[in-house]
């Protein structure tokens, strides 16, 4: 069973179209944060995997929309890892207000070398991190 990651977060008037409903291109916004927080709270930086010339980048993202959030919401994002391949790591994600779902998502990540853009396998030691967690 894999360790889910809990991150709140709070509907701002920058994240709501004119009805005060969050704009949907958004919550990729509130998943990818979710998921960089994970990565700090797991001691993974971007900027050291940029020095090591590779980087995450999102190959694929399926998303629900449910139930809209809107201005001044208080939301928690759930995060889960699903399975963990040498180069690839694919995410369930969901947004929550209080006990109703709002928004959840299938996210594939592949590790990428920067200097080409081509696939390569994760680093050693964060594969190491997110098999732990999974």
């Amino acid at each position: 069973m894999s360790t889910e990651f809990i991150w709140p977060i709070r509907v701002y008037y920058e994240d709501t179209d004119a009805g005060g409903v969050v704009y949907h291109a958004n919550y990729l916004r509130y998943y990818e944060r979710a998921r960089t927080e994970w990565l700090n709270h797991l001691n993974i930086e971007h900027v050291q995997m940029l020095e090591q010339g590779v980087a995450f980048v999102v190959t694929m993202a399926e998303l629900d929309y449910l139930k809209p959030a809107t201005l001044n919401n208080e939301l928690v994002i759930k995060s889960i890892i699903t399975k963990v391949t040498p180069a690839r790591i694919l995410f369930q994600q969901a947004i929550w207000r209080d006990d109703l779902l709002l928004n959840k998502a299938n996210i594939n990540v592949a590790c990428l070398k920067t200097a080409t853009f081509s696939p390569c396998r994760i680093p050693t030691t964060i594969k190491e991190e997110f098999q732990r967690v999974c």
